[in-house]
């Protein structure tokens, strides 16, 4: 038991000042006489002219969750609604650019992955002159970046792949032309259909 009488005795100390910390000082106590402090809040006034309203990016956002319960075309007709609705420069890049992502997708009733290259190309310049865009049209804007260097990356190895098969063929015909020429056999004339 005596042991255990230091811990007890250090507990007792902490929980008593922990007591002290955590209670108001004197003189500021809910009996006071004084007027009360007034707190301010950082919330908008209602007289607010912000520029978007809470429900701006509604549509958007329904657009979105369509998107991702894969209800691709629920999701096209939001993101249109968005743009109709919404009459700002701002909210028609944002659309353009979701349904050029809706467009890249397999699944989408709209795939059509060479518009999408294109339609995403030109509205590459619009970008650079905007505002910040919402930050769900970033990602998408992130994705169809990623998709053009991706169809960019296999257009190119497309080509090398064509020019090596070339290649390849070339250099086949002459091996066989050197196995028939060490052989001493005539090279067979080409079968005609």
């Amino acid at each position: 038991m005596l042991n255990h009488y230091p811990i007890v005795l250090s507990l007792i100390a902490l929980l008593l000042v922990g007591g002290c910390a955590s209670s108001p000082p004197s003189g500021s106590g809910s009996g006071s006489a004084g007027p009360a402090e007034e707190i301010t809040l950082n919330m908008p006034q209602r007289n607010c002219q912000c520029e978007t309203s809470p429900g701006e990016e509604a549509f958007l956002e329904k657009g979105f969750e369509s998107l991702h319960d894969e209800q691709y075309l629920e999701a096209l007709q939001y993101f249109q609604r968005y743009q109709r609705l919404e009459k700002t420069d701002r909210a028609d890049l944002q659309a353009k650019i979701a349904i050029a992502y809706l467009s890249i997708i397999p699944d989408s009733p709209i795939y059509d992955s060479e518009a999408a290259r294109d339609s995403y190309r030109q509205l590459r310049q619009q970008i650079a002159t905007h505002e910040p865009l919402y930050g769900k049209i970033q990602l998408v804007q992130d994705s169809l970046e990623t998709f053009l260097e991706m169809d960019s990356g296999i257009g190119n190895l497309k080509q090398e792949n064509a020019r090596l098969r070339e290649e390849l063929a070339k250099r086949e015909q002459a091996i066989k032309r050197l196995r028939d020429l060490t052989l001493g056999v005539e090279p067979a004339p080409a079968a005609t259909p």
